[in-house]
């Protein structure tokens, strides 16, 4: 099988982000760029030359054709053996424990994530590390750099492999291993959880509904839930991914999972509902007329987490995303053990992880996770709150109310707006960022500015600085504004601005969060001007 070297004009597009590199998919059926991108990969993290990968993604459109691409190019260049998931799917969490599993070299994950998939939608490419976890930035940087100045790729004229089929095949010189993409996934799940309680709790009548959004969990999804828990034939919905996500949204939020929250808020809706999204990295947790939000997820699951027996022993810190509240901050307190404040993106929680300083971590974009892989896992978390469930004997409000009552809330929304002009978006941060020395003891709506800054993370790992990572305005009474632009759309910019005010009055805590967030609400809006600069009047997503 002879090894092509295709000459190719370098491109200068090819910046990864939080999450790899994201394009809409047309971009990467062009002619080379998905190749180049890939050989940027290979070159910059030094070759693959005898090395082990993972290889797999969440199903979407052109998944399986870009997977043969990188099987054959992985080939010519010289890599030992893929392990891919059986046709070419694999979730995120589940990618990055094959990678650790096997002690691997890493390994390319397919996915666009949350974003919709189809041949007009989007697509995207990351590379995860020997540790599972997504790239650092050093290695993007090194990836970003050889792409721009790439000018050939080596791939191997060869057939497409069959991915249909577990097992072992030649490609040249390299072996490809399709795997069941399930199976060592739902092992160490079990090694977590105690199933036998879990079950009992099924049989015992309890009733959930799971949408998988026809994206990468339904097959997951549909093996625990209904086969090794034993819940009835129909809790997983949606649960064949398609290419196109059945042409919806697969990012499970209260807007875009809203049959689900339908069916939950009805008069005889389940006692728990869960949603995963494209990969199968995310989570949304929904109790029987009650929402969870993504931090008050995080803090309940802390408290809680040595109930399950992989956590038995406790959890030894708690890490959160800067823009996620500190209602996990409030756990880490009583536990005694250490909390952290990261940059957006899990790649930040790595290196805690790696170093034992977190066991759990949580954003507040519906990402949860914990020590067990080195991504965030949707599936995972509905998993422990179904331990929590189970060893507690309470509904999912019982226990919302409970936490509240002993820790305050932190009344918490997000507030999108998508596909906002680059240049509109980024004066509104320049602007906001040149007045945060002058707001410290300022009166906004009724309420004294107590601090502003743009947040920079120092790890307490290596040692390593991510500097204008968000715009924090602080109020006097703990309150918090939070801007900051998304790195993971494919067009324009969306502005994310998180609200936050903390209540520990337990006969407060049940007023609907946008209520209880208003004075908030006004305060961003007289300080950051976003309906008045975009000409939004409303989020495109209120989560």
């Amino acid at each position: 099988m002879p090894i092509k070297t295709c000459q190719i004009t370098p491109f200068q597009d090819q910046k990864p982000g939080t999450s790899g590199l994201r394009k809409k998919t047309r971009a990467f059926m062009a002619p080379d760029y998905l190749e180049a991108f890939v050989q940027a990969i290979f070159d910059g993290i030094g070759g693959v030359d005898g090395k082990v990968l993972v290889l797999g993604g969440d199903g979407r459109f052109f998944n399986l054709e870009a997977s043969q691409t990188i099987l054959k190019m992985a080939a010519a260049n010289g890599a030992a053996r893929v392990i891919v998931g059986q046709d070419a799917i694999l979730s995120t969490p589940a990618a990055s424990h094959l990678i650790r599993l096997n002690k691997t070299d890493g390994g390319i994950i397919l996915s666009a994530s949350h974003n919709p998939g189809g041949e007009d939608e989007d697509f995207g490419v990351k590379f995860n590390t020997p540790n599972g976890g997504p790239a650092p930035e050093q290695v993007t940087e090194a990836i970003h750099a050889r792409s721009k100045e790439l000018t050939e790729y080596r791939i191997l004229d060869a057939a497409d492999v069959d991915l249909g089929t577990v097992g072992d095949q030649t490609l040249g010189e390299m072996t490809v291993s399709v795997v069941d993409p399930v199976a060592d996934y739902a092992d160490l799940m079990a090694t977590l959880f105690d199933f036998t309680a879990i079950r009992a709790m099924f049989e015992s009548g309890f009733r959930m509904r799971f949408d998988a959004m026809h994206a990468v969990t339904g097959p997951y999804a549909k093996a625990l839930l209904e086969g090794a828990l034993g819940a009835p034939d129909g809790t997983v919905v949606n649960g064949t991914p398609l290419p196109d996500f059945g042409g919806h949204h697969p990012d499970p939020n209260p807007f875009w999972a809203k049959a689900l929250m339908d069916e939950m808020f009805s008069v005889d809706g389940p006692d728990f509902g869960a949603a995963s999204d494209g990969d199968g990295d995310r989570n949304m947790v929904v109790g029987r007329n009650i929402y969870v939000s993504p931090s008050d997820s995080l803090a309940v699951l802390a408290a809680n987490a040595h109930l399950a027996p992989g956590y038995a022993k406790g959890v030894a810190g708690v890490a959160r995303s800067m823009p996620t509240s500190a209602a996990s901050d409030r756990v880490a307190e009583k536990l005694g053990i250490d909390s952290f404040e990261t940059p957006t993106g899990w790649k930040f929680f790595g290196n805690l992880l790696d170093a034992g300083k977190a066991t759990i971590c949580g954003e507040e974009s519906f990402g949860t996770g914990s020590d067990h892989v080195r991504e965030k896992d949707g599936l995972w978390a509905v998993l422990l709150w179904l331990n929590v469930l189970a060893a507690r004997g309470e509904s999912v409000s019982d226990i919302l109310n409970a936490h509240w009552s002993e820790y305050g809330r932190n009344y918490y929304s997000r507030h999108d707006y998508e596909a906002i002009d680059s240049d509109v978006a980024n004066a509104l941060m320049d602007d906001l960022r040149g007045q945060l020395s002058d707001l410290p003891g300022r009166e906004v709506q009724g309420m004294t500015i107590a601090a502003a800054d743009d947040f920079a993370y120092t790890d307490p790992v290596d040692g390593s600085v991510s500097t204008k990572q968000g715009l924090r305005i602080v109020m006097e009474d703990g309150s918090r504004i939070v801007l900051r632009l998304s790195g993971t759309g494919t067009e324009g910019a969306t502005i994310r601005l998180y609200l936050e005010k903390y209540e520990p009055d337990t006969a407060k805590h049940n007023i609907d969060p946008q209520e209880a967030l208003a004075p908030m609400i006004a305060a961003a809006e007289e300080l950051a001007g976003i309906a008045s600069r975009t000409g939004r009047d409303t989020p495109n997503v209120i989560t």
